[in-house]
């Protein structure tokens, strides 16, 4: 009888491996905060222009989205509206995603350890059970 992925190793140790993995992830991931500092004022992209900025604020990203929209409604088949409109939206979500702020919470470092200990000792107990005997 074959083992975990078509190996000799081990069965149990392919499911206890990913069984501490995935908590371990979980615990991981569960202490992470993400916020944003998105709003329509929210300046996405500055060029420098001499010895100042322009600032392409995330409102100003919908005017040629409105644009690219009108374009489309009046000829479907227009190139440059549906540049405009799907550059324009591309460029929100971009710049919604590049304004996300990830930080991890504080916790005492028995918790880390833990954490670390379910996640990596997981991996690692997984990859065993895969590894030829």
């Amino acid at each position: 009888m074959r083992g975990a992925g078509g190996t000799s190793g081990g069965t149990a140790d392919f499911f206890i491996g990913l069984v501490m993995a995935i908590a371990g992830l979980y615990l991981l991931l569960s202490r992470i905060t993400v916020s944003h500092a998105f709003n329509l004022g929210y300046p996405l992209y500055q060029v420098p222009m001499g010895f100042t900025n322009l600032s392409l604020t995330s409102g100003g990203m919908l005017v040629p989205l409105m644009f690219g929209v009108g374009l489309i409604f009046f000829n479907a088949r227009s190139v440059w509206g549906w540049v405009l409109a799907g550059g324009s939206l591309a460029a929100i979500v971009f710049g919604v995603i590049m304004s996300l702020t990830i930080s991890l919470q504080a916790m005492s470092l028995l918790d880390l350890v833990i954490i670390l200990v379910l996640g990596v000792g997981g991996l690692g107990l997984f990859a065993r059970s895969l590894r030829e005997q």
